[in-house]
């Protein structure tokens, strides 16, 4: 009978036997990806900084019989296959947080100041998995065609590593690149796909106000330098929501504030920094010109001069309609139940988007709650932790997906 489904003509898109062998291979790496990702989580590292990460990872590629290559400073490339066609790329991020683990587990950081607090110790683990498990159909003549995974560094900093693996070549012959990011609001075995933007666009904004500083006795003779910092910290988010449109999603939200350090002394210096987030790629582009000008007028009256960086993030992740049909269709396969669930756009930033802007593809968000606890957990506080049982289904569906890239692709 012809096929009834797009699963089901998916399915036989690939080769029939590798479908069943994929499930195999993962189910017995499944401990072992388990323990490395505690391992990540016990050890975790700042981006750039990823050195024992990346040999970890290194070592479990090559004790398999692949040939990964290291890129410059940290992170790594590891092509599998040499058959013909359109290669898939695979991305995982290998950097942690500079927050404190608060958890007490046996896999806690060990080191002060630092963990694995947005899950990608998780997104390492399950690109291992994938990789391992796309190497034994690889020797087993069932990879339709290349794959190459992509163990990024720094995906937390700006300028992030999205651009240093672009720079060295990692997009080199790639048709499609495929990621995943945990999403603690989704049960084990959901999986969040969404056609174009996924997540916003982000910059840093720093602020150094200037004037003359003075005793507290005299606010008129001098400037009142805490004073304008508090008029611009409030004033300017409120200004942004009545000067863009706010269909933009355009948000500031400041991280710190410093000016002072005596009560009865006006500091001659201040400083403001936060974050910019936008969903809409116009108003992020006018932003820089904007910005100068609407805090010069807000600190005006106060007699403070203004000095502005804004340090370019990412753009939005804008998922290609073709890479979330892949995606929806191996999740469709390899998980039991309506696994696929629409998600909408985060104003997170991930400069995953950065590939996009070279070749198709998608992220998609994978369930990490335990059932039953959706949205107990959160991203990036040092309590956040995973079902593991999420590791497994992660690798299968980015493997999955990967048989079933673009040249494989139903017309």
């Amino acid at each position: 009978m012809p096929p009834d489904t797009d699963v089901d003509r998916y399915r036989l898109g690939m080769h029939p036997a590798a479908l069943s062998a994929l499930d195999s291979h993962v189910e017995k790496l499944a401990e072992d990806l388990v323990a490395l990702r505690r391992d990540l989580h016990a050890h975790p590292e700042l981006g750039r900084a990823e050195v024992r990460t990346t040999r970890v990872v290194h070592d479990m590629l090559t004790e398999a019989g692949l040939s990964p290559v290291l890129l410059e400073g940290t992170g790594l490339l590891c092509d599998i296959g040499g058959a013909d066609g359109d290669m898939v790329a695979l991305r995982a991020d290998l950097d942690a947080l500079p927050v404190p683990d608060e958890k007490d587990l046996p896999y806690r950081s060990t080191v002060p100041g630092i963990c694995h607090a947005c899950g990608h110790d998780v997104h390492t683990a399950v690109l291992v998995g994938a990789g391992l498990a796309l190497a034994v159909l690889d020797r087993q003549g069932l990879l339709p065609h290349p794959v190459r995974l992509v163990f990024q560094p720094a995906e937390e900093t700006m300028r992030g590593g999205a651009l240093d693996v672009i720079a060295a070549g990692g997009l080199d012959g790639v048709r499609q690149i495929l990621a995943l990011h945990c999403d603690p609001s989704l049960p084990v075995g959901r999986v969040g796909l969404r056609v174009g933007p996924i997540t916003s666009a982000c910059d840093v904004l720093y602020v150094r106000l200037r004037g003359r500083g003075g005793h507290t006795a005299r606010p008129h003779a001098s400037e009142d330098m805490v004073y304008a910092l508090g008029v611009l910290a409030t004033q300017l988010p409120a200004v942004l929501s009545r000067r863009v449109d706010p269909r933009a999603g355009l948000t500031l939200v400041w991280g710190r504030i410093t000016a002072g350090v005596a009560p009865n002394t006006m500091p001659s210096t201040g400083e403001l920094h936060g974050t910019l987030r936008c969903l809409e790629p116009a108003a992020w582009v006018a932003a820089p010109d904007l910005l100068p000008r609407l805090i010069d007028e807000i600190v005006a009256p106060y007699g403070v001069r203004a000095e502005v960086e804004l340090t370019r993030g990412v753009p939005p992740v804008d998922n290609h309609a073709d890479a979330v049909r892949d995606l929806a269709r191996a999740a469709a396969t390899v998980v039991a139940g309506d696994a696929v669930v629409e998600t909408g756009q985060s104003l997170g930033g991930e400069d995953f988007a950065w590939y996009l802007e070279h070749v198709p593809g998608a992220m998609a968000r994978l369930g990490t709650a335990t059932p039953g606890e959706e949205g107990s957990q959160d991203l990036h506080r040092g309590t956040f932790d995973i079902d593991e049982s999420a590791i497994a289904v992660g690798a299968q569906l980015l493997a999955a997906a990967a048989l079933g890239g673009p040249d494989q692709r139903l017309r």
